[in-house]
């Protein structure tokens, strides 16, 4: 149908409504439902476009401007189609000084010389990758890292990173340090918008994969066997006075 609030035609997303109004009933309040529709909106046309926004306002009875300054507020929300694959190259402090600008520096020339959040190749179509760099992956204790679709490669040199994105643009799909096996972009968006066991995401056994290293745990691990516990809080001083007028609960 035609949307004649936003002039906007909706029917790509005719659909889609059922899935809209799955996402919307899980919470409270309808706009608190726009993270994760702004992610359908990504599974359905790879990017969030003119009429994905106005499709969300239209659900959530918001405007397009309120739809807009949220998509354009985070950056997993993409402007222009994404390829097959999303790579993401982290090129924070830690994994840049241990070779993530290197990375990234040559991930973008095999790719053509590509710049950030640009693609090589006709978006969706195979082998068609959207480079990235990413302030942090949330990985220091592997850098340096770079993700496929958010799905982690860790301890990454140039060569080995090379070694991935070709595989990538041969239609393979390498396995992931951590994380679930590759799908592609867009099915990784029905996944983030919260559609767990549709066939189409390969159900919810294809979506496990592990999410630790070893190296992360080692501090836990070593606690565990030496009986290490954390240290009691100590009893509430005259320090904590004004702290605890103000929580709820404390004197008033």
């Amino acid at each position: 149908m035609t949307s004649t609030v936003h002039e906007v035609d909706l029917s790509i997303y005719d659909a889609q409504r059922e899935r809209a109004a799955a996402i919307v009933a899980r919470y409270p309040e309808p706009r608190s439902a726009l993270l994760p529709l702004l992610h359908l909106v990504q599974y359905v046309e790879g990017h969030v476009s003119r009429t994905g926004v106005a499709f969300c306002a239209e659900v959530l009875d918001l405007t397009p401007a309120e739809v807009s300054a949220v998509a354009t507020f985070y950056t997993m929300y993409k402007r222009e189609p994404v390829g097959e694959h999303l790579v993401s190259v982290c090129t924070n402090t830690l994994c840049a000084a241990l070779g993530g600008d290197d990375i990234y520096a040559a991930v973008r020339e095999r790719l053509g010389g590509i710049g950030h959040e640009e693609t090589s190749g006709t978006a969706p179509e195979s082998g068609s990758l959207t480079i990235e760099h990413a302030e942090c992956l949330a990985a220091c204790d592997l850098a340096p890292v770079l993700t496929v679709n958010y799905e982690f490669f860790d301890r990454q040199t140039v060569d080995s990173a090379l070694e991935i994105i070709e595989a990538l643009q041969r239609g393979e799909k390498p396995a992931p340090t951590r994380g679930a096996p590759l799908t592609d972009f867009r099915r990784i968006e029905l996944l983030l918008a919260g559609f767990f066991d549709e066939p189409e995401t390969g159900g919810a056994a294809a979506n496990a994969g592990p999410s630790a290293d070893e190296a992360t745990l080692r501090g836990a691990r070593l606690a565990e066997e030496r009986g290490w516990t954390a240290p009691p809080m100590p009893d509430a001083g005259p320090d904590d006075a004004t702290e605890s007028a103000i929580l709820p609960g404390g004197p008033s």
